[in-house]
């Protein structure tokens, strides 16, 4: 569905953020990017849809090259895609419903953009996807009345709208306590599986990653270091992405027993112990 084939992007400083990369994605299939700060995981999904523009190589989604497209059919192309941001990328001043009706915006035309006039068939659909996403309380909520999770429930609603085949999820958790962390990456592997929607989700949190994605790839410094299931992260590996570390060792540290709150228990990087 997806093949990118020896994907490179070099910035106007000389920095290289991506090294040769090649992977396919099945559709429905769900991926997991890890790997330590400046591997190029967010500079990898936003080449998938064009928001960075690749240095080298080429990303093909079913039968369209994305990396050759401009103008118009570029533009029709990222209705195939839906992005879901870290840090949500709503409009504050627009209530809930308008927000997730803006993932429309691609299908209707200027003046009725503009005007926020959509057909029927987009407003039903917009409220199914709250009603999905848990959020049919909120719809005439200012964006800016939210917490952290229903804001990014909004963002997944919004991705929903679109209709895509592809959905590109940028740390959808970083930004969340562990509750709702959890409690977001079960809605989107949930969604995922009720659509038939390939993902690929950048991710920060190896013991969420373990958890809910089934295929982990490691970048490091721009390259594939490890592709394969995420019952593989052991030690070995973990430390061929992210370096040396006691990864058998309990992740409590010094910083989580003075910050975590009472009763919130820490949970091990083994993968045995997760699963």
């Amino acid at each position: 569905m997806l093949v990118i084939d020896d994907l490179s992007k070099q910035y106007a400083t000389g920095d290289t953020a991506l090294r040769g990369v090649s992977f396919t994605l099945q559709p429905g299939q769900l991926l997991g990017l890890i790997g330590p700060s400046g591997a190029g995981k967010s500079t990898l999904i936003r080449c998938v849809n064009r928001l960075v523009e690749p240095t080298g190589g080429s990303i093909r989604l079913r039968d369209v090259t994305l990396s050759s497209l401009s103008g118009a059919d570029l533009r029709k192309a990222r209705r195939r895609i839906g992005m879901i941001f870290q840090e949500y990328a709503l409009v504050e001043r627009l209530t809930v419903m308008e927000n997730v009706l803006s993932g429309r915006l691609g299908y209707v035309g200027f003046w009725a953009s503009w005007f926020r006039r959509f057909p029927e068939a987009d407003i039903e659909r917009a409220f199914a996807l709250l009603d999905r996403v848990g959020l049919m309380d909120h719809v005439d909520k200012r964006a800016d009345a939210l917490s952290g999770g229903q804001r990014q429930r909004v963002g997944i609603a919004r991705a929903l709208a679109q209709d895509p085949e592809l959905l590109l999820i940028d740390e959808p958790t970083a930004s969340l306590d562990p509750k709702t962390s959890r409690q977001v990456m079960r809605l989107i592997t949930e969604l995922c599986a009720e659509r038939g929607l390939a993902g690929i989700v950048n991710i920060h949190d190896v013991e969420l990653a373990q958890m809910f994605l089934p295929r982990i790839i490691g970048l490091r410094a721009g390259e594939i270091v490890y592709d394969g299931p995420a019952s593989g992260l052991n030690a070995e590996v973990l430390t061929r992405i992210y370096g040396e570390e006691d990864w058998k060792k309990s992740s409590q540290s010094e910083e989580e027993t003075d910050s975590a709150p009472a009763g919130v228990a820490s949970l091990s990087l083994d993968p045995a112990a997760v699963r």
